[in-house]
């Protein structure tokens, strides 16, 4: 019986290759046989996460083809894959990817590191805070007071606490947008909102429009559900969106979804303008498409004098276009998590009626804790000092990234919890297996791309500050030492197979 549980094409695997960009050699460089080059690639893929574990090769022909190389090539290519532990083969059955005995199973998004790694390792793959205290302990306290009545009921609520849904109503009806309790749904994170949306909207095989690049776990979960991701490349710089390019893609791609962050974009920072927001609505109407907006760093603006457009939803005045989720997981403490969807009250029906097949609901302890924030005050405190600490990291960062990589090209956003660096032509998949190597965890850019977009990219998040700052950008700077010297890797080189 065949060992491999999914397959990736001689085209889709050539794409993925021939995007690990890299330095040209220079003067007297050697760079290795080409079968070893292949055979790093492939590699390199499988510890990224972007080729999968049990995943069937291409044959050595169709490869070949592809790649406009020899069979030997290819063939020698997975004889050393065979030879390291990174392929396993059978007459009859083909050759599918593997790891070493001993090996972490890669990742496929971006989750955090174990808390026993933490001290070893800094973690700049998550862009996630610690929790802000008192008010974290005071919440829960206050959760706790709340809770005798509800102990009492068998605890499921579907469409959340009653009460947090009318506080949750109440917070967009005082910012303008008028919302009934009806509709929201409270769930479990972000993640649990936009998984529930998908699941109802785009059925497998549907297309979904996204940004290019995207936040990674989003484009992962929409990959598992089956979903055609269209990519719309974002606008250059801080600038969000392209507009025209949106109203094309959603005419001719006809997307059942589309999903957008407008509110400080991870990874790239960037804050989309009122007339974006109104034109990308209008577009999506015109589409037919349900526009799904994520808001959970609307409140992360980080500068003083930042003027924060109204949110999305505000330019669906009908509620038949636009989706908004929300979370205290980004501007409070992923820790807590507690999520939220506005759509209208039959998009709400349909979310609550087809979650008694997942999750039947969210903590209650945990929706009452936020619950506590809103109604005291304690959330705009909690998030006024998640604010002056992202700013303080952000700061300390930027200038420790200037100064030991002067190469490397960024914009500084104005709020949000990423920078979004260009990395003065290294590939940013060996940027990211070299720093393992020397202690700091930075994810690549093709994570949050589509087929091996953003080789050349990294994202650093806005989760650490002061000598650590500091450090993790000296770290980061041997990192790049490595790549440049060819030996980030565990092969002979670390420079990339092009075609």
């Amino acid at each position: 019986m065949a060992q491999w549980t999914s397959a990736v094409g001689a085209a889709q695997l050539a794409r993925l290759l021939t995007s690990q960009q890299d330095r040209p050699a220079g003067p007297g460089t050697k760079r290795p046989p080409a079968y070893r080059a292949l055979a790093d690639g492939i590699r390199l893929l499988v510890l990224e996460g972007r080729v999968p574990v049990a995943a069937r090769l291409p044959a050595e022909r169709e490869l070949a083809l592809a790649l406009s190389v020899s069979r030997t090539t290819v063939a020698a290519a997975y004889e050393a894959l065979r030879a390291e532990g990174f392929l396993e083969s059978r007459r009859g059955a083909g050759s599918w990817t593997a790891v070493p005995a001993g090996n972490p199973l890669p990742a496929r998004g971006l989750e955090p590191l174990p808390p026993e790694a933490l001290g070893s390792v800094i973690d700049l793959g998550t862009a996630a805070l610690p929790a802000p205290e008192p008010w974290l302990t005071r919440a829960v306290q206050g959760a706790l007071e709340e809770l005798p009545p509800y102990a009492h009921t068998h605890g499921d609520y579907p469409a959340g606490l009653p009460a947090l849904r009318s506080m949750i109503a109440e917070r967009y009806t005082a910012h303008g947008i008028a919302t009934m309790p009806e509709q929201i749904m409270v769930t479990t994170g972000a993640m649990g909102a936009i998984d529930a949306i998908c699941h109802l909207f785009a059925g497998r095989g549907e297309r979904i429009a996204v940004e290019s690049p995207s936040y990674a776990n989003i484009l992962q979960l929409m990959r598992e559900a089956g979903a055609r991701l269209v990519p719309v490349a974002m606008a250059e710089g801080l600038t969000g969106w392209d507009v025209d390019r949106w109203r094309q893609v959603l005419r001719e791609a006809a997307p059942r979804l589309a999903y957008v962050v407008a509110d400080f974009h991870n990874p790239t920072g960037a804050l989309a303008d009122e007339d974006q927001r109104r034109r990308l609505v209008d577009a999506a109407r015109s589409a037919g498409t349900v526009l799904v907006a994520d808001e959970t760093m609307s409140e992360l603006w980080l500068d003083p004098d930042v003027e924060m457009p109204r949110p999305v939803c505000a330019f669906d005045p009908a509620g038949s276009t636009v989706i908004t989720v929300g979370s205290a997981s980004k501007a409070f403490w992923a820790g807590m998590r507690i999520g939220w969807v506005r759509a209208a009250p039959d998009v709400i029906r349909s979310l609550v009626a087809a979650r008694a097949y997942a999750d039947l609901g969210t903590p209650v302890l945990e929706q009452l804790a936020v619950n506590w924030l809103f109604g005291t005050g304690g959330w705009e405190q909690a998030v006024e000092v998640r604010r002056a600490q992202a700013r303080e990291n952000r700061d300390a960062l930027v200038a420790a990234v200037r100064r030991e990589l002067p190469d490397w090209e960024f914009e500084v956003p104005r709020g949000g919890l990423t920078l979004w660096v260009r990395t003065g032509g290294l590939s940013g998949s060996r940027l990211a297996e070299a720093g393992e190597r020397v202690g700091v965890r930075v994810p690549s850019g093709p994570r949050f791309g589509v087929d091996g977009a953003f080789e050349g990219y990294v994202r650093l998040p806005f989760t650490v500050g002061g000598a650590v700052a500091e450090e993790a950008a000296v770290r980061l700077a041997a990192a790049a030492r490595l790549v440049e010297s060819g030996v980030s890797g565990g092969g002979d080189s670390a420079r990339p197979f092009v075609a």
